[in-house]
Order: structure tokens, then C-alpha cells, then sequence
């Protein structure tokens, strides 16, 4: 029997599960962070305790596992790998390897070994891996690297652009009226005054305000979240473009709480997918729906050589999410 352990890692928590090559849940374990751009000293504690939890419940020992994935936050550049190898390595997997999460998340919502990721939570980030097994990512570093948008920018979108409706440069918005009563104020210029008086900071959930607004016409909240989309679907074009998957059929997959819970009306999904297919036609966009730990667990199968069935795919998707699972 194959043992194999996938890990899915960000800033508040980390996930580790024991499966074994049929798809059957062995283990599984829980931590902290395991992003370590936070703290290194810290994640390389939490990925130890929660591999060794899923361990302990599936009774096995490092040594018994074929391969182990790590899916980590925080694992974008050669200088991250550097400081990421050796606390993954110290961990005792004879074998083992180490992507960032939106690897594991885009494996989880594809029965392909290929395919791109687009990610749209706080923040955004983009990667894709084409049939060679080449991987990119585009993106994922902030406004000032490129990227527009997530919970963590599209939050101060609704600030300015009521703040631009008051003061004449924007059009009247339904965006001003739910923002004064999120935040809490009896008018713009109070707000106005307040935050510039204080120093204070959008909270990141205002970014919610533009689903209300765009699902009653709203005008700026709609072109907000165009654009939104733009920008998701120019990264994944372009990683699409770069790794010579324009000819393929591949899925693009949506993770990230604006695409996957909010965007209910598709503003964000309608204008991503249009400018997608402009570069790569045989492109399917999906939504995420089950929880990217699988998509470790199916790349440890992958680099161990098998080819998953689609009867692990169906037993492992019946559980949903890792909190479902009980051990």
C-alpha cells in the first residue's frame, strides 16, 4: 500500500492530510500559519505538528509516505525556496515537494494535471502549469507589481469612488449609502474629515458592498468589478500565452472568496472569461468546490507516477472540505 500526504498552508492555518492510493482518508492534522513571509521560526513549527497529527491517525511513519506536496503560501520566488526547502526537508519525508498554494488550488478543481489558476480573495494571484509540467505565476504581488483588485484593494475603490461622488468627479453611486451606513456615518464630508484626521484604513470586508450595489444596477459598482475581471483574465491569458497553452483544452479555475461566493451576478466571471478566450479558446472556466488540500494529495499521486482514477476523484470529492472529513 502507497501512502501519500498533501499540505495546504497560508497565513492563519495549515492542513495537512493522509491519504492512501486509493483516495481513502487516513489522517489528518491541523495548525497554525504556514506562510513564512509571516514568521519562518512559526510555520516551520506548524508544518511539523499538523504532518505529524495526520500521521499519528493514520498510523504510519514519515518514512512510509511515497510522496508528500506542500502547497504554501508564500512560496513564489527562488529566495522563498531557499528559506522553504530546508524547514520542509527537516520535517523527515523521504520524498517531498514544494509549490505555492495556487498550485494545489488549481489541481483541485481540475481532473487535468494542467490548467490555471486565478485566485481573487484579499488579494489576487495567478499561476498555470501546462502538460510539459512547467509551471508560471503572474502576479501576486500588489498594485505596485502589476496586480488591481482583491478584498485588500477593492475596498478603497468604494472609499474613492464615493468620495469622488461626493465631490463631483464620479457619477452618484448606490455605493455611498451602504459605505456611510457600514462605517457608520451620518454623511461623506464626517467620513471624509474622520479618516483624514485620523490616518484610518478601509476595512477589507467594504469590498462586499460592491456585490449589493452591482445587484441593483449600480453603475460604478458594475465597472468596478469589470475591470476586476479585465485584470484576473489578463493574468491568466498571459500565463496561458507564455507557457504555449493558447491551442489546448485546459480549465481556468476560480478560487478566492469575490469569485467563488460573491460574484453572483458574474461581473467579475463574465468579463474574465471574455478576455481569457480571446487568447485561449479551448479555455473552461470553473469554480473551486472542494478544498485545495486535495489538489496536494492528487500532485503527490502525480509526482509519484500515478494516474488518479476517477473513483478517487468521486471519493474524495464526496467529502467536500476538510473540515467534513472526521477522523
Amino acid at each position: 500500500m502507497a501512502y501519500y500526504v498533501g499540505i495546504d498552508a497560508g497565513g492563519s492555518k495549515t492542513h495537512a492530510l493522509v491519504t492512501d492510493e486509493h483516495g481513502h482518508v487516513l489522517g489528518k492534522g491541523i495548525s497554525g500559519n504556514g506562510n513564512h513571509q509571516i514568521d519562518a521560526v512559526e510555520t516551520a513549527r506548524h508544518l511539523a505538528e499538523a504532518t505529524a497529527e495526520a500521521l499519528q491517525q493514520a498510523g504510519i511513519q514519515h518514512a512510509d509516505v511515497a510522496h508528500a506536496y506542500f502547497g504554501l503560501a508564500g512560496a513564489d520566488r527562488e529566495t522563498d525556496f531557499r528559506i522553504l526547502r530546508p524547514i520542509v526537508s527537516a520535517i523527515g519525508f523521504p520524498r517531498f515537494s514544494i509549490a505555492c498554494d495556487t498550485i494545489i488550488g488549481l489541481r483541485a478543481g481540475t481532473d487535468r494535471p494542467y490548467g490555471i489558476s486565478v485566485i481573487c480573495g484579499t488579494g489576487t494571484n495567478c499561476a498555470g502549469r501546462n502538460k510539459n509540467g512547467e509551471q508560471l505565476q503572474v502576479g501576486g504581488f500588489s498594485y505596485m507589481y502589476g496586480d488591481f483588485g482583491g478584498g485588500g484593494a477593492l475596498n478603497e475603490e468604494v472609499f474613492r469612488s464615493v468620495i469622488r461622488a461626493w465631490d463631483g468627479r464620479e457619477q452618484p453611486t448606490l455605493l455611498t449609502d451602504l459605505l456611510l451606513s457600514k462605517l457608520n456615518y451620518s454623511s461623506v464630508e464626517d467620513m471624509y474629515n474622520d479618516y483624514l484626521d485620523h490616518d484610518k484604513s478601509v476595512p477589507v470586508d467594504v469590498a462586499k458592498l460592491l456585490f449589493a450595489a452591482a445587484s441593483e444596477g449600480d453603475a460604478v459598482a458594475i465597472e468596478i468589478l469589470n475591470r476586476q475581471g479585465v485584470e484576473l483574465g489578463k493574468a491568466a491569458a498571459a500565463a496561458a500565452r507564455r507557457l504555449g497553452m493558447g491551442g489546448d483544452t485546459f480549465d481556468v479555475v476560480l478560487t478566492g472568496s469575490l469569485v467563488t461566493r460573491g460574484d453572483t451576478g458574474g461581473w467579475i466571471r463574465g468579463a474574465l472569461e471574455q478576455v481569457v478566450h480571446e487568447a485561449a479558446p479551448g479555455a473552461r472556466i470553473v469554480t473551486l468546490t472542494v478544498d485545495p488540500v486535495f489538489g496536494a494529495i492528487w500532485a503527490a499521486m502525480e509526482e509519484d507516477g500515478l494516474t488518479i482514477s476517477a473513483d478517487v476523484y468521486a471519493r474524495m470529492r464526496a467529502l467536500g472540505s476538510f473540515e467534513n472529513i472526521q477522523n
